[in-house]
């Protein structure tokens, strides 16, 4: 009844990484390029360091450190995918900072990775950062070619 007064809930989310933006449709692995877990995009690092990209909690750090889970006090969900097929590494080349279920502010230090050791593996260091619940989400415009981190990759992403 009251709708008309309710605002559009909008926030930014930063990179998490330092490096140059890839299109998700272009990361070559099909669970990211074909969206089957969310919406977002893809950085090829220039540096082994992640940061929060917004406000929250971690929710999810996978044993092997590939992988960090965010949400955010609005009920966003973020997945940071450090590099691919990098679960297959078990943990090697990852520096865990933080733990699961630690409040977290835009800029906090969660992860540290070795971008080398990650090539001479065989593995991509490419790192998805993903919206993985995007029924919550209305719109969302996207950010592309290099950045920094702490700078807007996602800079309009308004909840239902």
């Amino acid at each position: 009844m009251l709708k008309f007064f309710k605002k559009n809930k909008s926030i930014e989310i930063a990179s998490p990484i330092t490096g140059n933006i890839l299109p998700i449709e272009e990361v070559p692995d099909k669970v990211f390029s074909e969206k089957m877990i969310g919406d977002g995009l893809a950085i090829e690092p220039l540096e082994g360091k992640v940061v929060s990209p917004v406000d929250g909690k971690v929710v999810t750090i996978f044993p092997t450190n590939h992988a960090i889970g965010i949400a955010t006090n609005n009920g966003l969900e973020i997945l940071i995918h450090i590099g691919l097929d990098t679960v297959e590494l078990d943990g090697t080349g990852f520096n865990r900072i933080i733990e699961k279920d630690t409040k977290v502010k835009k800029g906090d230090l969660l992860m540290e990775f070795d971008i080398d050791l990650i090539k001479e593996k065989g593995k991509s260091p490419i790192t998805p950062i993903i919206i993985t619940n995007m029924d919550k989400v209305k719109k969302i415009d996207k950010n592309n070619g290099k950045v920094k981190m702490g700078e807007t990759i996602i800079y309009t992403v308004e909840l239902v």
